[in-house]
């Protein structure tokens, strides 16, 4: 009962957190925003690695994994992210607070699972204030302001046809809406003049997977893995308002609606290219884990024509992550640390983004607790990341962040007989 009371409090909390703007950063001005993290707590803390599944948490990149599922598992998860924005002259502090995640996933037959859930997919957030001196050296000010984001109902299926070896598939919905905004005023000139772009997106894509987990001798298991998220075909439906406001009351004064129409950005598709992910790991079951990964995407193939960014280009992106766990002894009566599960990991994203001329790469420190709550087989995650994105050259912002999440996975048995003696 406690269980269901605290779910049904997280589902009525989940629209109003999900409409709170997911990052602060200046590069969701970009592409459709931040791409949000993929992976659950627990995976994100062994550095976003995907290939290990077990039976009573659900991994959202890696749909084969539902087939290890053997408790009904409710899982939610918030996160607090403290930012560090810093260039050549000056720095900021700043930090956003977001839900990450709601999900549940089940096992339908001793080799097979499903799960379902909602959880964001880009964010955009940021205010920027950019001065110059114009050809009559009156001081010219331009403001840039973004918000809103995707969201992803997704539905998971996992299935092992043949023993240790596993597949599995997500289908994801794609939505959301997405605002821009740039204000220009010059000193001692009474009125502005403002451009305001919105996108409503939607769209489909479709993950696979493929695990072979063989045993290797009595002990150990070997864990290998291969993901392919393909192409999100999103269709944007924009509108754009040019015009004039009032600098005093800040009310606008005349604003039109461009006719996209006729130079064909009425309507426009992004696809996000499709990723492919190899993993490689080994372990000893319920006592260490040990892994890496690596992701290719060609996303020199991206654009976004409906924002026009000049300074903006795309190359193709990849990633490299390692990352395990180290349970002392998950049957230990006598002392309740050796049967947390401590996890660690490291990941090195090149994120295909170029701005200016430079590579917006981003690199992050993962560490983590998996705490088991008493009487059960339910756990609260805790998880910290250090991180760097971005760089202080080419008039650029480099962010250095800490990110502290908790997950809840609360597990229960369904479709069980009850006997009465």
């Amino acid at each position: 009962m406690v269980k269901k009371f605290l779910i049904a409090c997280i589902c009525m909390a989940a629209h109003g957190l999900f409409a709170q703007n997911g990052t602060i950063s200046p590069y969701s001005s970009f592409g459709i925003g931040d791409l949000r993290n993929n992976s659950s707590v627990d995976n994100r803390m062994m550095g976003g690695i995907s290939m290990h599944g077990d039976s009573i948490h659900l991994n959202f990149q890696n749909p084969a994994a539902y087939s290890k599922l053997r408790l009904t598992a409710y899982t939610a998860a918030v996160s607090h992210t403290e930012f560090r924005l810093e260039d050549f002259t000056q720095e900021q502090n700043t930090s956003v607070t977001n839900l990450e995640y709601l999900a549940i996933g089940f096992p339908i037959t001793s080799n097979a699972g499903v799960g379902f859930g909602l959880r964001p997919f880009t964010s955009v957030g940021y205010n920027l204030e950019d001065i110059t001196t114009n050809a009559q050296g009156e001081e010219v000010s331009n403001i840039f302001a973004g918000e809103g984001g995707l969201n992803r109902v997704f539905v998971s299926m996992g299935w092992e046809p043949i023993k240790n070896i596993s597949i599995g598939a997500t289908a994801n919905f794609n939505f959301g809406r997405l605002e821009y905004q740039r204000i220009q005023s010059v000193e001692d000139v009474q009125f502005g003049t403002l451009d305001r772009r919105e996108s409503r997106i939607n769209g489909f894509d479709i993950n696979y997977a493929l695990n072979y987990t063989p045993n290797i001798g009595e002990k150990y298991k070997l864990y290998t893995s291969l993901l392919i998220n393909t192409q999100a075909n999103l269709t944007s439906e924009n509108t754009e308002e040019l015009g004039s406001f009032s600098l005093v009351n800040g009310q606008d004064i005349e604003v039109i609606d461009v006719n996209l129409d006729a130079v064909n950005l009425r309507n426009t598709e992004l696809k996000i290219p499709t990723r492919y992910t190899l993993g490689l790991g080994i372990g000893q079951d319920k006592k260490w884990f040990f892994g890496g990964e690596y992701s290719i995407q060609q996303f020199s193939d991206f654009s976004n024509d409906f924002l026009g960014l000049d300074n903006v280009t795309y190359q193709d992106a990849s990633k490299i992550a390692f990352g395990g766990y180290f349970i002392p002894d998950y049957k230990s009566f006598t002392s309740y640390f050796k049967r947390i599960n401590y996890r660690a990991g490291l990941r090195y994203d090149v994120t295909g983004l170029v701005v200016n001329g430079r590579e917006i790469n981003d690199f992050g420190i993962t560490f983590g607790l998996g705490l088991p709550l008493p009487n059960s087989f339910s756990n609260l995650n805790l998880g910290f990341e250090l991180g760097r994105r971005g760089t202080t050259r080419a008039n650029l912002i480099e962010e250095n962040y800490l990110n502290i999440s908790i997950g809840l996975s609360l597990n229960d048995r369904w479709f069980k007989k009850r006997r009465i003696d």
